[in-house]
């Protein structure tokens, strides 16, 4: 079938209409994992423990894949198996001489004849699917495509702010909170819509409220607001030696002052990109190298590590790392002026050769 939104499969599985393909990706990985949940107790209910068997799509074994799909099922009506994190780009951690099409191709073979009692899902929850206009344009095309023909293919994108915003209204009611769908708006405007960033907000917002209502003023206290483009921006800055505008970046970070931990670990996290990006460049890895072996969704943050650190050397980068370190010490131990010490501490990465 066509590709379907995520509450039409929500909606044909409460009706019984189940697929024996599935291709479910998306910036918004808790509705992955959320979809992902509901096929699997759709078809094997409470008998998870002898009817799903879970496949790490890393290191998947074709011949071994083959044997599970011609399985019967037991205690229950489907032999259901969940491949997470198969990634066409790179289907093997170790390639060993092996290309990736060639791979693509077993697979795709393995999968095609597929009996009625066997459902395989695929989900990606650890990478990004490249997409453009809502259609996937890298090597997992061909897999999709094939799941779409075969089966159904599903992307979940990030909810709107009229969406998000009843999301976090509901699920704080539902933990026995309140928000105005106004101050839902907010929370989700400072969590830059990224539901894995909102849902643990929301944890720590309820557990610090107790019930009570929670206000902008307890959002302003407790929430960070994010702004990775003005992390980027400041790593960048620091690494072309541009002090102006590492500066102008920290001044925008600091505007959530209240939350100066969280803004000395988004810039702390920034560099450790930095680090990872540069170290992969110097043993001949790829970007792609780099998302696999440290779990990365969001390809533009590894793009943007690998282009920053081609202006520093790995030794540059160590010395900010350990400057950043000791300035989170002194953040945790001492009363000084937040944004003295991290003007102080950009200073002197801007000082490193």
């Amino acid at each position: 079938m066509p590709q379907a939104d995520s509450k039409t499969v929500s909606a044909r599985l409460k009706k019984g209409e189940i697929d024996n393909l599935y291709y479910l990706y998306g910036q918004n990985v808790t509705e992955v994992e959320k979809l992902t949940r509901q096929i699997i107790k759709t078809t094997v209910g409470e008998n998870e423990d002898f009817a799903l068997t879970r496949l790490n799509g890393k290191k998947l074994d074709f011949s071994e894949l083959s044997d599970i799909i011609q399985m019967m099922p037991m205690m229950s009506e489907y032999n259901c198996i969940l491949i997470n994190d198969y990634n066409c780009e790179k289907p093997r951690e170790e390639m060993h001489g092996q290309t990736a099409d060639t791979l693509n191709k077993k697979l795709i073979e393995t999968i095609k004849e597929v009996p009625p009692q066997t459902v395989i899902i695929f989900n990606v929850t650890g990478f990004e699917v490249r997409t453009k206009k809502g259609k996937i344009t890298d090597k997992n095309k061909k897999l999709a495509d094939f799941i779409g023909k075969n089966g159904t293919i599903c992307e979940m994108g990030l909810l709107s702010a009229s969406e998000m915003s009843k999301f976090i209204v509901t699920e704080v009611s539902a933990k026995g909170g309140i928000i105005s769908p106004a101050n839902a708006r907010e929370l989700a405007d400072m969590c830059l819509y990224d539901m894995l960033a909102v849902e643990n907000e929301i944890d720590k917002l309820c557990a610090y409220t107790q019930g009570k209502e929670i206000t902008r003023e307890i959002l302003e206290m407790l929430v960070h607001r994010q702004s990775s483009v003005t992390v980027f921006n400041l790593a960048d800055a620091v690494s072309s030696f541009n002090r102006q505008e590492a500066f102008n970046a920290l001044d925008e970070l600091m505007k959530d002052k209240n939350n100066r931990g969280s803004v000395l670990a988004n810039i702390i996290s920034s560099f450790l990109d930095l680090y990872r990006a540069s170290c992969a460049r110097n043993a001949g890895k790829s970007t792609a190298d780099v998302m696999s072996d440290y779990s990365y969704i969001w390809e533009f943050k590894v793009r943007n590590a690998f282009r920053d650190s081609s202006r520093m050397s790995t030794a540059r980068i160590r010395s900010c790392i350990k400057i950043l370190r000791d300035t989170a010490v002194q953040l945790n131990s001492t009363s000084t002026d937040e944004k003295i010490v991290l003007e102080q501490a950009v200073t002197k990465m801007l000082m490193t050769k």
